[in-house]
């Protein structure tokens, strides 16, 4: 049996971002961490930042994850709050490139589809599933469940997206080579 893999989800938020920390082996998953890191409203954009960039890097750092889950931003009707959360996730993001994580991304739907099993499940539905799926003593905060949630997600479905990216490889491969074995064949032809 493989070792388990260490994933930190990251659920985006200018004022608070949540993050999860399971284990994967196989089909078991184990709950190892989760809270959030906070932001002072008062303060200026640049001091804020700084705030969740020291703060996922702090947490990459204690918990030592293999790999690392963000959650694709979403265009909501205020231009202003997307511009502001696009840049939490950027500095969100950077922390995990800087800790050398690889980043991987889902978005909010694949989220609800891989734990609660459809789209349309709402904030206390994916607490109830992450609690049941990482049995959970309790329900675990908005911000961290949707944090947790993406680290399942990933777990359940990165192992089969890089199945199929080894395949494509492969295949790759392969007609490359029997595309190359009919260049030799038809240049003998000539």
């Amino acid at each position: 049996m493989n070792a388990p893999l260490r994933i930190l989800g990251i659920d985006p938020g200018l004022q608070v971002t949540g993050f999860g920390v399971i284990e994967a082996q196989g089909q078991q998953l184990s709950y190892v961490a989760s809270g959030t890191v906070r932001t002072e409203a008062g303060r200026s954009l640049p001091e804020r930042l700084k705030v969740l960039f020291d703060g996922v890097r702090a947490v990459s750092e204690r918990y030592q994850p293999a790999e690392a889950v963000v959650e694709i931003v979403f265009v909501n009707n205020n231009p202003q709050a997307t511009l502001m959360l696009g840049q939490a996730r950027g500095a969100c993001v950077s922390a995990l490139v800087n800790s050398e994580l690889p980043v991987h991304e889902y978005t909010a739907l694949q989220l609800k589809k891989a734990v609660a099993g459809h789209g349309r499940a709402g904030k206390s539905e994916v607490q109830q599933m992450v609690m049941r799926l990482l049995k959970l003593p309790g329900l675990p905060g908005p911000d961290a469940a949707d944090a947790l949630g993406l680290a399942i997600t990933h777990a359940q479905v990165g192992a089969s997206l890089d199945r199929l990216q080894r395949a494509r490889v492969s295949a790759g491969a392969e007609t490359a080579a029997a595309s190359g074995q009919r260049r030799y064949r038809d240049s003998r032809l000539r």
